[in-house]
């Protein structure tokens, strides 16, 4: 603390969030598949023995909070950079302080760098030695997927830990020991908050811890005392914080009405789809949630046999999110009616399913030689390229194994006799794949 600030306020104007962030392993909130006892990154953490590792996951699910806990726990220096906003000259700095640390302190540095996926190859570059040495220790977090978003070179020298969304009772659990704490919480209020009004925020939050605490911080703040002094918040003030009204219907009734929509577009019932849909979006329920699932039976249940189905669901993603609630249920109501009534056909579904159990159980990474990348390979490999045969100089398509020999003869892809899938079919037994 500041020695002229007297009175913690500096700390005090932090939001809720910041303040209750965790600093021990211990009062870290979720992720139990990462942090319990006993496993790997647990142990890491607690000899002081973490290498360069990347957090993914989506917003407040605890990627920074565990690399702060980690320099605190750790007999290390910390430096924070963010990718939106820091350069190559920033990462040599770094680098140049972390070696001086070495040298001089024997002392190791952790570079936490939020939003890595924003690093463009110039300052991965930049970066790549250092991590390569061992003079930085690197945490990089980001909520997109590195292995898609992120310079290989990398991720190749990082461990991913993978951070999935919260629980509702994770949220709700950090929510009344944010209530109750009077050193860093809200505990000095004397506020109580209905049971229905903690599970809505912790709810809505939608795995997003640092969401739920704005929130509750929020309906605490601007509900009035009663006579007596003490704030009881509502559902209603939790409605408004929040900014979403509680569903109007229990958990199990808004499982059963889900259900129906997802079996009323695979029945090809478009208005059973529309009423559901409207039951979920005007109960409460995020409309994108229902368009997640437009887009997933789009190509589950309509698939091939009309592959514009899932070009109209994602564009009604899109239209919804640029134009908002209600205009955007115009676009959704247009998608849901397209993939009711168009052809259906599981084949999509079944040919992933059959590639993926494949994947799994039968690996096979012996790729015929001339489909392999051999511009860089030997006399004999570039040989081998030689007898790729070129399907645009015969036409467009020409026989040609492409699967290696222990599942050449595996077939994932049957096309039904439906819609354009009757097409498809017909294409394929004229090349012989029928």
């Amino acid at each position: 603390m500041d020695l002229f600030d007297f009175n913690g306020n500096e700390e005090k104007a932090k939001p809720l969030a910041e303040r209750m962030r965790a600093s021990t392993i211990k009062d870290f909130v979720g992720q139990s598949h990462i942090v319990a006892e006993g496993t790997l990154l647990r142990r890491a953490i607690a000899l002081d023995r973490l290498g360069s590792c990347i957090f993914w996951g989506p917003p407040g699910c605890g990627k920074t909070t565990l690399a702060n806990v980690i320099a605190a726990q750790t007999n290390a220096e910390f430096i924070k950079l963010n990718a939106v906003s820091s350069g190559v000259s920033d990462v040599k700095k770094a680098v140049e302080t972390a070696r001086n640390n070495l040298k001089l302190y024997n002392k190791r540095t952790y570079l936490m760098l939020d939003e890595c996926h924003r690093f463009n190859k110039t300052q991965s570059d930049s970066l790549l030695p250092a991590i390569e040495q061992g003079t930085i220790l690197f945490i990089g977090s980001t909520t997109e997927n590195p292995y898609a978003s992120m310079t290989p070179a990398i991720v190749s020298r990082c461990r991913v830990f993978e951070f999935l969304p919260l629980t509702t009772a994770d949220i709700k659990g950090a929510l009344e020991k944010a209530l109750a704490d009077k050193r860093k919480g809200l505990g000095n209020y004397d506020a109580t908050v209905d049971d229905d009004a903690l599970t809505h925020i912790a709810v809505t939050a939608a795995g997003d811890l640092r969401t739920a605490y704005n929130a509750l911080e929020l309906a605490v703040l601007t509900t009035p005392p009663d006579e007596n002094g003490k704030i009881r918040v509502h559902l209603s003030d939790a409605e408004q914080s929040i900014q979403r009204k509680a569903l109007s219907y229990n958990e199990d009734l808004y499982y059963d009405i889900l259900s129906a929509f997802c079996k009323s577009l695979r029945g090809s019932d478009s208005d059973a789809a529309l009423y559901y849909a409207m039951r979920l979006i005007e109960g409460g329920c995020d409309p994108l949630l229902v368009i997640r699932r437009l887009i997933a039976h789009s190509a589950e249940d309509v698939g091939m046999a009309d592959p514009n189905a899932l070009v109209v669901a994602v564009s009604a993603l899109t239209a919804f999110k640029n134009m908002g609630y209600p205009e955007g249920l115009l676009p959704l109501s247009e998608a849901i009616i397209y993939v009711c009534e168009a052809e259906k056909s599981n084949s999509v579904v079944m040919a992933k399913d059959r590639a993926q159990k494949d994947a799994i159980e039968n690996k096979d990474d012996d790729i015929p030689k001339y489909l392999r990348d051999n511009t860089l390979g030997s006399k004999e490999m570039k040989a081998e390229s030689g007898k790729y045969l070129y399907p645009h100089n015969y036409g467009g398509w020409v026989k040609q194994q492409y699967l290696p020999d222990s599942l050449k003869d595996r077939v994932y892809y049957t096309p039904s006799d439906h819609g354009f899938e009757s097409e498809v079919k017909k294409t394929r037994k004229r090349k012989g794949k029928e």
